[in-house]
């Protein structure tokens, strides 16, 4: 593999992990802080690619359709919260993953009555078409660079509101000990409504901006979902600094294990995933 190709893979293997790591984010903020095992959380990213599609072409600008789809993702994020999950933080596992699965299929086929079930495209806007030339043969798209620097962007935002604000400190004391917190005055129902649609919302980001360079097609969300989940196992469930950690280790493993090692690049995750419950059973970090 020669210097030009390592880069590309290099690329290519940040901006997969930082696209994981918008999902992952709010899979195991959902999963640590409000103790729900949420298998819907894939159709959140469909939604927001869905989201993307229909905006930009009513819109005719994919940066409009992003911030409505956020706004619209964050309301549903707050309705869908409200009128379900509330009801099941204190039932068993299994109740939260039958409730999640169901979810699934009303979603799918919401969206399929919605969209119907054909492959869709979203165009990448004029001003990111271009390509960053490496060789006179070799280029990388500047749309890709943009997507990783919107998820650095929002990385750093999240950390800020985590660690740095009020609400951060909240959200903290709820998943430490919610019990407590609620005792001290804390909102704890509001933190939870907060917190799955900051979930919700980060989820159909990734979906809205990986939408022009994957196409839109139905059970998008089902792909992405495993990794998610491995991606939080490795990190540490509740772990906001162990889901961006994993989610680049992981990037870079698939990345160039499906260039250097396809025979058994379907493995390789699961093989580190595996390395790392050996060595610390917890995941990288603890929340």
């Amino acid at each position: 593999m020669d210097l030009p190709t390592f880069l590309i893979q290099l690329l290519n293997s940040v901006q997969y992990g930082l696209l994981l790591f918008m999902l992952a984010a709010g899979l195991t903020l959902i999963f640590g802080i409000m103790g729900v095992v949420n298998l819907a959380h894939g159709s959140f990213y469909m939604l927001g690619a869905y989201l993307a599609y229909a905006l930009s072409g009513l819109l005719g600008s994919l940066t409009l359709a992003i911030l409505v789809g956020i706004l619209l993702s964050i309301i549903f994020g707050l309705g869908l919260e409200w009128l379900l999950f509330r009801h099941f933080y204190e039932r068993d596992h299994l109740d939260q993953v039958l409730l999640t699965f169901g979810l699934i299929y009303i979603l799918e086929e919401l969206r399929s009555i919605l969209w119907g079930d054909d492959v869709h495209g979203v165009a990448i806007p004029d001003v990111l078409s271009a390509s960053i030339p490496l060789t006179d043969t070799l280029s990388y798209p500047v749309y890709r660079l943009a997507m990783s620097g919107v998820c650095v962007a929002l990385a750093f935002g999240l950390y800020w509101l985590i660690s740095k604000t009020k609400l951060g400190m909240k959200i903290r004391a709820g998943a430490f000990n919610s019990t407590m917190a609620e005792a001290l005055g804390i909102n704890i129902k509001l933190i939870h409504a907060v917190v799955f649609a900051l979930g919700v919302a980060l989820a159909s980001i990734a979906g809205m901006i990986a939408a022009p360079i994957s196409s839109v097609y139905p059970n998008m969300g089902s792909s992405v979902l495993i990794m998610c989940f491995v991606v939080v196992v490795i990190g540490g469930i509740g772990s906001v600094r162990g889901a961006l950690i994993a989610s680049l280790l992981v990037g870079f493993v698939d990345t160039f294990g499906k260039v250097l090692l396809p025979s058994i690049s379907g493995m390789l995750v699961y093989v580190l995933m595996a390395a790392v419950l050996l060595w610390k059973p917890e995941g990288l970090f603890k929340a």
